[in-house]
């Protein structure tokens, strides 16, 4: 029991504060140098579009630190300010990321759609896992831990499918970065090498969480059936 507890949970936990920490040293370094260009991430960002043909998708900024994220519901992208405004090599990577999934969208790009289409019952969910982890977890009630397996299987298919959303988003922003000449060879290019590939560290680690969740909640059940 305290084993797979360690290993299921409380070594996933530690792998994603270590992540968010590593993505977080990375903004901040790299925020403080400057693109030669002078282009804000939100000057990126607009730049990109109009490059794709992309003409109907709002740049917006909003408050919060490393918020960023487009929401396809509404076609708006939503840089934080310290992206929107300043013209370093972190803003203009994570600019262009999230820009990336502005094109996903626009492409039809299969993963994000199926993204798409299962974050209602994620949503739902979520909302289900504070009351299924405090009957499921501390009362021991087996029908709750039943209702918790299944929530962790969809959030666990969310993270798995978010994966190859998020890594196909990198990808495209270093090669448009770079083919725009938006980025310098060097110490830009490798500083959005860094920033981006420090963030896909983070969803490696809430698929991580969430797969080593859903088998711990397995392991009890299995135990309680026998």
């Amino acid at each position: 029991m305290f084993t797979n507890y360690i290993f299921l949970i409380l070594i996933p936990m530690l792998l994603g504060l270590w992540a968010q920490a590593r993505v977080k040293r990375a903004f901040e370094h790299y925020a403080q140098v400057p693109v030669a260009t002078e282009k804000t991430g939100a000057d990126v960002a607009r730049e990109i579009l109009a490059a794709a043909n992309i003409h109907d998708v709002e740049v917006a900024e909003i408050d919060g630190m490393l918020g960023d994220h487009y929401d396809p519901t509404s076609k708006r992208l939503c840089l934080s300010s310290d992206v929107y405004n300043t013209p370093s090599v972190a803003a203009v990577g994570i600019a262009a990321h999230e820009t990336g999934h502005a094109i996903q969208h626009a492409s039809g790009y299969a993963p994000l759609q199926a993204r798409m289409a299962v974050v209602p019952v994620t949503q739902f969910a979520s909302q289900l896992l504070p009351f299924v982890i405090f009957g499921g977890f501390f009362f021991g009630m087996l029908g709750l831990i039943k209702l918790g397996i299944l929530c962790y299987l969809v959030l666990t298919v969310f993270q798995l499918i978010t994966l190859p959303v998020e890594f196909d988003a990198s990808r495209r922003a270093k090669v448009i970065l770079g083919q725009m000449g938006i980025i310098a060879p060097g110490e830009e290019t490798d500083g959005v090498n860094r920033v981006l590939s420090a963030a896909a560290l983070t969803y490696v680690a809430a698929f991580v969480a969430a797969l080593g969740n859903l088998l711990y909640l397995l392991s009890i059940a299995n135990r309680r059936n026998d």
